[in-house]
């Protein structure tokens, strides 16, 4: 089996992860990485020798590699993974894709003018809670979903070069997008900039989709604990999913209300709450970012789309422009565009 030779540029926070698991996955042949900080490169070589490690990514373009991950601040996202495209490299580039729909819409045409892989780092669409998620929304056993609140607040990491609606809703975004398995037909966000005047810290989503679903996203870096929660509430059950809990992620609550057939009477209204069991199902986990790193792999040596491509993340920037142009602006509810509630290839989750 052919191995895939993988530089990674970026050596900050989340880089080391994905070196990590390309030096542990057998396909891949983690050759060198590249950081223009050498406090981090010498961190990177005291726990990898054998790896090449440079200030100037373009030194990896000399090394017959096969393929990069992109892990720098989102500003330099754009620049960095079109020269490697354009060097013949296929590119995991970590989330947001770009900070411009314009940018986002030049790379997919690149990659595919020159029969590139060119994937996005939305991590949760890798993981197997969310995929089990998917798949209890999917087989009907919530009934109708009503509506999606998510929560996903921490004291920091607070940024300085985008707000956090930049940093965080990426992963929110995706996910919804993931397992709605539909486009939003309308954004609105509203927020605060507590610490940073001219940079929101707290913002509040609002993304409806088809079937009048409504979904409702909490992000914060001024919170005072950590939260990763989605819940979703629908005709038959609900269901809560806790990032943070190690074992029970998921917890399918056999609750809800139902209308009781229409009476002469001049009382209440006649609804019957029902309050029945609760149920963990089982969920084998395997490191998401070890399964998202195993697809680009797939995706480059079998010449397939990864679950997350190019496309799935220019999807999730044009949607956060809009809710941006929201928060910034006040102007409340936007109607995304109709080709793209409509003209989104079919959304899986392999």
């Amino acid at each position: 089996m052919y191995t895939l030779k993988i530089g990674v540029i970026g050596a900050g926070y989340w880089g080391p992860n994905l070196l990590r698991n390309f030096v542990e996955i057998p396909d891949a042949d983690a050759i060198a990485v590249a950081d223009l900080d050498e406090e981090r490169l010498r961190f990177v070589k005291k726990r990898y020798p054998s790896l090449m490690v440079t200030q100037d990514y373009h030194d990896l373009f000399e090394l017959g590699l096969d393929a990069v991950a992109i892990a720098t601040p989102p500003s330099t996202h754009y620049a960095i993974a079109r020269d490697c495209l354009e060097h013949g490299l296929h590119v995991l580039v970590e989330k947001p894709i770009t900070l411009s729909s314009h940018d986002a819409e030049m790379l997919v045409e690149l990659a595919d003018q020159r029969n590139l892989t060119l994937m996005v780092g939305h991590t949760f669409a890798y993981n197997p809670a969310v995929r089990a998620l998917k798949e209890i929304i999917d087989s009907g056993e919530l009934g109708q979903v009503y509506y999606v609140d998510t929560v996903r607040v921490n004291l920091g990491l607070f940024q300085n070069q985008l707000n956090v609606l930049w940093d965080l809703a990426p992963h929110d975004i995706s996910i919804l997008r993931f397992i709605l398995g539909a486009e939003p037909i309308a954004v609105g966000a509203c927020g605060a900039a507590c610490i940073c005047s001219d940079i929101h810290d707290v913002a509040y989503l609002y993304l409806e989709f088809p079937d009048q679903v409504v979904a409702h996203s909490h992000i914060s870096w001024l919170d005072p604990a950590k939260v990763r929660r989605i819940t979703v509430v629908g005709s038959k059950k609900m269901l809560v999913y806790d990032d943070i809990e190690p074992l029970e992620k998921i917890r399918i609550y056999d609750k809800g209300i139902e209308r009781l057939p229409h009476t002469d009477t001049f009382g209440d209204f006649q609804l019957n709450y029902r309050y029945g069991d609760i149920v963990i199902p089982n969920i084998r986990f395997t490191e998401p970012l070890r399964i998202e790193c195993q697809d680009f792999i797939d995706s480059v040596v079998n010449h397939t789309p990864p679950v997350s491509d190019g496309n799935d993340g220019l999807q999730v920037v044009k949607i956060l422009e809009l809710a941006d142009c929201s928060l910034q602006q006040g102007n409340g509810r936007l109607h995304l565009p109709e080709r793209e509630v409509h003209g989104r290839d079919a959304l899986h989750a392999n």
